[in-house]
């Protein structure tokens, strides 16, 4: 009689599990400690770091600048108007456009509406990198208390005044601007 081997478990059964491990057992992740670390693993973290945040400073700054783009159009143009008292009413206030063209400061008034009577107001040229595409503000009050609306205008964290003299807006003085105090 010849004996035969043969393996008699069927292929498709399921195993036994082991006591104690439930269907969704996890491995055991091995966290190494700081003191394991080489300054391999240090050093590329913090370039890691480093890369991460210039990374985000231009995009933050592209988005700030695409931001400008849409507000102010691409020469930086800002428009406005106020009753200044020169050649315009309440009713017809002037009108006013400054802009940053090519980082020269320029604000064109036109009193009333009246094209015809349309003055232009150099203003200060702007140095430094990417100035062409800084935005000029204007602003209008009374800032030396002569009842008179004045024009501020403002680039970047800068002031500049223009009084009203009555029959034109002139650039405040040394001595006129000792006198005042802005809030």
């Amino acid at each position: 009689m010849a004996v035969r081997t043969q393996d008699m478990r069927n292929p498709t059964m399921r195993l036994p599990r082991a006591k104690g491990k439930g269907l969704f057992s996890l491995r055991r992740i091995h966290i190494p400690s700081i003191g394991s670390l080489t300054p391999t693993y240090i050093v590329g973290a913090i370039a890691a770091a480093v890369v991460l945040y210039f990374a985000l400073s231009a995009a933050v700054s592209w988005g700030i600048e695409r931001y400008d783009d849409v507000r102010y159009g691409e020469t930086r143009t800002f428009h406005t108007n106020a009753y200044l008292g020169i050649d315009d009413s309440p009713m017809n206030p002037s009108h006013f456009v400054a802009m940053n063209l090519d980082r020269q400061v320029i604000i064109m008034h036109i009193p009333g509406g009246d094209t015809s009577k349309t003055r232009i107001i150099n203003g200060p040229y702007l140095f430094g990198a990417d100035e062409d595409r800084t935005p000029v503000l204007l602003d209008f009050r009374d800032v030396n208390g002569d009842s008179m609306t004045d024009m501020i205008v403002n680039v970047k964290n800068e002031a500049l005044i223009y009084l009203n003299r009555g029959d034109r807006l002139g650039l405040m003085s040394p001595e006129e601007r000792a006198n005042i105090t802005l809030e």
